[in-house]
Formats: structure tokens, sequence, C-alpha cells
């Protein structure tokens, strides 16, 4: 297949001049052609009073866009800017490959086919092809051959002559100064100016400059997804249905020319015809190597521009030449975490500079260089909820992290990739830890998915310990979906670089079967469980600490699942062992003595709860702290059992007290505080509040059916206890609703003779 043909074909005519004709988007050329008099390569159109030059009238930037897709608020402000009187500078900042160029042609056509104004297309990649395209500008308004000899020759400023002429055009203008990647250019020759006669558009990947003082800023980024869709739809209508072509192009981050050179593939393809589904496979193998192969399908030689490989690179020499060779090491570190937003606490100075990649006084200016050429961004992400504040963080395009990770010498990826993990050790809270919210600790996630998926066995240890402690933390916060993800995807890294038996893969798997626990999945929890303890008694022996974590986790499930003989000497058997092994003070013991609480009250061992209860919280509190998750654990514990031991008037206070220390500490929607709220509904209950316990109820319910399954056990339970409620309230035809959208859930999930279906039943009256 062929592709479009060229937005413009270049004209020749006879006389005489010398002319500065920028070659594809980055060089500048010099050319001998003849022109004559007044000849102008728009639709013929003549210039009155010209001889000179006019192929700055010509913007030669490769291949334009058929259609530029949703830059409509953006050219409706540039069409107005341009087509006013008020003579100001335009910026179009952002990165490479987003399609500033794209933009300032649009606006070039429609200004010179619309004849409103004359066009002048300058290249400022470089001194000589900013310095030769302004004279060539000033030609082209009247420059004698005088004048034009004496800038050549230093003997009049010609930025000054330039200047002179635009300022006193006879026709308005517009002139885009293409490229300004380095704004000293512009600055030190005084070529940036704004004039009554006409508007200047500057596209720069330069974000921040001096240069811009004044300047009308507009970023420019990338594409919304379904516009990003339709640009591989406009490029290649026959590879594939436009859902499929919106997963293309999420994968390569909406960037337009990531999508231009896929179109371009999947358009110019001969021997064999992918789809868009086949494409998008084959980019996990080789991402930027597959991207540019549709550069030179279109163009043949393509510039460095125009291929995702090299396009950042010239970014990045940019910064070399300005003394700042540290932000390609930090962006080679970027490479190594995924393109989702990383907090700016991960790069702290102190932390970055103990790694040995970068001095810690030279972090600051690294990033702000990125920050500066458009390679990276300063973005804030959403905090956790109940009012947690935003966290700053750093992101940097996907395609960008793919291509600098390609270009990345092997022998240096080991040290990059093990200082990743570091700074991610380094940010992430210690058990328990003050002051750092659950949105921080989520934005981690998948920064640790990205390391286990590319580590090697030289970093597999660190990365899966990490990933393993992350999923904790995510745990704490009441995320056990994604907590689960993170936990599995350890296990799978671990496995396959370190063994199915390693101490790390069955930590990973244990912390996979908590979650499935919180999660409802009481089976899987139980099967997982159980695995991973036949394991570590085999390989560890039976009085491991690890032996006896499982030992606490097994009792879980088996708890839920009826087992009860069996789950409470699993839970004595970790408790005791834990606390001879590793000390009355330590977490893990304290944890495990914490769940003994509620479990002698569920076995109706009330002697010896009355007997450890006190002591256990007691103990909790002095070595944990008063608002540690264990902590409130044993006092929540200690709540439940009161409740349970059938003192109700005693339990309510404690259980108040359990749920304000919840809802400060941990939020009003986490699923511990819910549990709390519906303890307190049961022991209201008890004291016969029934609309009170249906409040609490029917809110438990409402925070549980956003984090929990349709058919979560825990729900159930809920959906079955308000039915009972609102029947004792005397709100009969409620009940009765409740109690029929209810009845099957029970059965299929808890079982026909499980107390709650009986409940229901109750309130149906069968």
């Amino acid at each position: 297949m062929s592709g479009p043909p060229p937005p413009y074909a270049e004209g020749r005519a006879s006389g005489h001049g010398r002319v500065f004709q920028s070659a594809g988007d980055q060089h500048i050329s010099e050319h001998h052609h003849h022109y004559a008099p007044g000849a102008s390569l728009f639709a013929g159109a003549p210039t009155p009073g010209l001889g000179g030059p006019d192929s700055v009238r010509v913007p030669l930037v490769g291949r334009a866009p058929a259609v530029l897709r949703d830059r409509a608020e953006l050219m409706r402000r540039l069409r107005t800017a341009v087509g006013g009187d008020s003579g100001q500078i335009h910026v179009l900042h952002g990165m490479g490959g987003c399609g500033k160029t794209a933009v300032a042609h649009a606006v070039f056509t429609e200004s010179a086919r619309d004849g409103a104004r004359v066009g002048f297309w300058v290249n400022a990649s470089e001194r000589l092809s900013l310095r030769a395209g302004m004279l060539a500008v000033a030609a082209d308004r009247g420059a004698g051959p005088g004048e034009l000899a004496a800038a050549h020759s230093g003997q009049r400023a010609a930025a000054d002559l330039v200047w002179h002429h635009l300022d006193h055009s006879a026709e308005p203008w517009l002139l885009v100064i293409d490229n300004a990647d380095d704004p000293a250019i512009l600055e030190e020759g005084g070529w940036l100016r704004a004039s009554p006669r006409g508007t200047v558009l500057v596209t720069t990947r330069y974000a921040t400059s001096r240069a811009w003082r004044g300047a009308v800023l507009h970023p420019v980024g990338v594409l919304p997804t379904e516009d990003a869709a339709q640009v591989l739809c406009d490029l290649a209508p026959h590879a594939g249905t436009p859902a499929a072509a919106e997963q293309v192009a999420l994968r390569l981050g909406c960037l337009p020319l990531a999508l231009t050179l896929a179109g371009s593939y999947l358009h110019h393809q001969l021997l064999e015809s992918w789809s868009m589904d086949e494409y998008r496979n084959r980019l996990e193998a080789d991402p930027t190597g597959l991207i540019d192969q549709g550069a030179a399908l279109d163009s043949g030689r393509p510039e460095s521009r125009h291929l995702v490989s090299r396009t950042w690179q010239l970014s990045l020499d940019a910064l070399v030449d300005q003394g700042l060779p540290e932000a390609t090491t930090l962006l080679r570190l970027l490479s190594c975490w995924s393109p989702d937003p990383l907090p700016l606490a991960v790069l702290s100075p102190a932390s970055l500079g103990g790694t040995g990649l970068l001095d810690a006084a030279r972090v600051e200016p690294a990033l702000r260089g990125l920050l500066d050429h458009s390679l990276a961004a300063i973005v804030s992400a959403p905090g956790g909820t109940d009012g947690e504040q935003p966290v700053r963080c750093v992101q940097v395009h996907g395609v960008l992290l793919d291509s600098v990770a390609s270009g990345t010498p092997a022998e240096q990826r080991p040290a990059l990739t093990e200082a990743a993990v570091r700074l991610l050790e380094a940010a992430l809270p210690a058990d328990g830890g003050d002051g750092v919210g659950g949105g921080f600790v989520a934005l981690l996630v998948p920064h640790a998915v990205r390391l286990l998926r590319e580590g090697d066995v030289r970093t597999a240890e660190r990365v899966v310990g990490l990933a393993v402690r992350l999923a904790e933390r995510v745990h704490e916060t009441g995320d056990y979906a994604a907590a689960l993800a993170l936990a599995q995807e350890a296990a799978g890294a671990a496995e396959r670089m370190l063994g199915a038996e390693h101490r790390l893969t069955l930590s990973a798997l244990q912390r996979a079967g908590r979650s499935l626990f919180r999660l409802g999945r009481i089976a899987e929890s139980e099967e997982v469980h159980s695995q991973v303890l036949r394991v570590r008694e085999r390989v560890l022996g039976p009085d491991h600490p690890d032996t006896l974590e499982s030992c606490h986790g097994l009792q879980q499930p088996l708890f839920r699942l009826g087992r009860r003989a069996e789950a409470l000497s699993l839970l004595r058997r970790a408790a005791e062992g834990l606390r001879s092994a590793l000390g009355v003070e330590h977490p893990r013991a304290l944890r495990s003595r914490a769940m003994l609480i509620e479990e002698l009250a569920t076995s109706g061992e009330y002697e010896e709860f009355a007997q450890v209860s006190p002591e256990t919280v007691d103990d909790c509190e002095r070595h944990l702290g008063a608002d540690h998750p264990t902590t409130l654990s044993a006092r929540h514990a200690y709540a439940f059992g009161v409740a349970r031991l059938g003192a109700p008037e005693e339990a309510e206070p404690l259980t108040r007290r359990v749920l304000a220390d919840r809802e400060r500490v941990q939020g009003p929607t986490h699923p511990m505080t819910l549990g709390v709220v519906v303890l307190l509904s049961q022991v209201v209950a008890g004291r016969e509040r029934w609309e009170e316990a249906v409040e609490l109820t029917r809110r438990a319910i409402s925070g549980r059916e956003q984090a929990l399954a349709a058919e979560s056990p825990l729900l159930v339970e809920n959906y079955s206890q308000v039915a009972d409620y609102l029947a004792r309230a005397g709100r009969t035809a409620e009940a009765e609703s409740a109690a029929r959208a209810a009845l099957p859930l029970c059965e299929r999930v808890l079982g026909p003779n499980h107390p709650e279906t009986l409940r229901v039943r109750r309130v149906l009256g069968c």
C-alpha cells in the first residue's frame, strides 16, 4: 500500500536568489533556486515587490496529519490570536512527539489558505538554522542585498534587521518558530520579539524559560483515548475495530508520534497484514523497535525527531550541553518504574544520594532539567479517602520510559534496578507508621509490580521482599483487592526466580491468603494457607516463627468454615509459640494474642477469655502504642467478647470507644471500621434499640458493597441482619422485602442451615 501524498510539493521558478530551506524537521540545508520576481509557493499568488527567497513560506515538517484530532479548543484560541491585532507571542510547549508542530502546521496552513496573513516558518533547532531562516524572512519582507550582507558580516545586528522589516511589513503575518528547544538561542540573539504587525507562534519542549516572559503559554499533551484511537483508525482503517484501536492507543499512552508511527506501520504492510490486536500483542516484546518501524516505512530515512527511540535523546543531549548529564541517569532510573505517578518523596536527595547513582546535591537540578524539557511532569495524585491530602508526584510517559529502558546499556541495568528497589524501600512506611496515608502507599504499587516483572535473579530477593511488605501495608489500608493482586504478582515472580519453596515465595502466598480471607473468599484462603503451612513445617520445622505465622493465618478461614476446634488449637499454638520464640513485645506475637481474644469468645471459652484479654490489651498498648492496628484489633476483640458474653450495657461504651479510634486512625469507611459498626449494631440490638441497629447495619452494608464482592459472606450476613432488625422495629413491609432479596443469597453462600439463613426465614415466616 502507499501512503497519502506529502502535504506540499516543492515549486520551481526562474531568477536568482539564495534560499535557506528547512529540510525535514531538524536540519537546514542551503539550496540555490531560481525565482521569478514576486513568485510565491502558495497557490501561485504573487508577493509584490519580492525578488528574493520565499522558502520560509513552506513548513517542511514531514508528514502532517490529515485530520487534527482533539485540538479544537487550542485551535480556537490560536485562530483568535492570529486573526486579531494583539501582536502577541504564543508558545506551544510539551514533550517530544505530542504534536506541537502539527498544531502549528494546522494554524499556518489555515492562515495561508485564507490569505489573511503571510506565513513564515523558521526551524530553530540549531543556531545556524534559526539565523538563516530569520534572515530569509527579512529578505521576504524587503531587506536589500546590502542590508543582508551587513547582517551576515556582523556589521549590523541580524535580529534588529529582521524585526525592523517585520514591524514595517505591508501585510500582517504569522511567524512560526519551530523546534525552539533551546530558548537560550532565542535570547542570545534577541530573535524572539512581539510586533504589532503579526503573531509569533513558538513550538518547544522547554516548558519554563525567561524567554517566554510575556508570552501566552499553551501546554500540548497526549490525546484523549477516543481521539487517539481515531488517529489509528484514520491511518489504518482496515486494521481493526475502534475498540481494538483504543487498546493499542492506551498501550501507546495516546502519544501522537507513537500513534502516527503505529498507524503508518499497519497501513504499509505488504507481506503481513496485522490486526490492531496483533500489533498490541507484539508491542510487549520490543515496543520501541516496533513503533519506529513505522517511520522507516513512511519516509525511508526518518529524522531523529520522528523516531521514538531518538526524539527524546535530543533533549537529553541539550541537558548534557547545559551541564546536567545527571538528568540522563535520573531518567534511566525512572525507566525502572512504571509510567504511573511516582511520589516525589521516593526521589529524596538523601535517599537517592545514598544509592551512589547521583550526588545528593545534583538530584534537584537533574529533576528540574527533565521538567524544563518536558521529559517529566509534576502531577498531583489523589490521596486516599477521608480527606487525605493529594500527593505530589513525578510522571514520565510510558513510551518514553520504554524508549529509555531499551537504550540503557545492559551493564547499567542491575545497578539502576537495585537503586530503584532501595528507594521504594526507603519510602515505604514501617508497619503501623503514622503520617502516611493509604493514597501514598497505593501509589507505590505499580512501581513494585514493574520491578517484579522486569527483575532478575540478582535483585529478586530484594524486589520480592519489598513487594510482600508493600502488600501488607496496602492490606492495612483496607484495599484487600489491591493487596491480593500485588501478593499474587510477588508470589509468581518469586516462584519463577527463586523457587516454589523459597521463604519469600511462601511469604507472598501467605500474604495472598490473608487478603483472600478479607475478601470473603474463604475456601481459597484455607487452601493457600494449608499449602504454605505444609511446606513450612517440612522445610523450616514446626516451631519456626514463619511456620507459626502460617498457623495464625490458617485458623481464620477454618473458623469461618466451622472447624472451630482445629482453628483454636492452631491459634493457641501460634500465640504461645511466637511469644516464646520472639518475646512478649514482638508485633507478630501480639497479633496472634489479639486474635486469640476474639476466637476464645467465639468458641465459648469465657474463663480463658476473661483471664487473657486484659493482659493482652495492656501489652499491646505498652509495646505497640494505643493507635497501632494490632492494639485497635485487641480492643475490638475484647469489646466483641464482652458483647458475646451477654453484657451489652458493658460492651456498648467499649465498642463506641473502639469505633471512635478506628474512625480517627483508619477512617470511617475502612473495612475494620465497618466491622466495628456491625458489632455496635449488634450491641444496640441487644438493648432493643432497633432503629439504631438498622441504620448502623445499613452504614456497614453501604461501605462493604463498595469493597467486597456481591456474594461475600460478610455482606450476606449483613443483609440477613438488617432484615431482622427491620422486622423487630415494626417495619414489616421493608423487612419482608429485604428478607426476600437476602434468602437466595443466604442459601447459596452460607448454606440452608446457617444461622443467618434461618434468621431470614423467620422474618418471612417460613
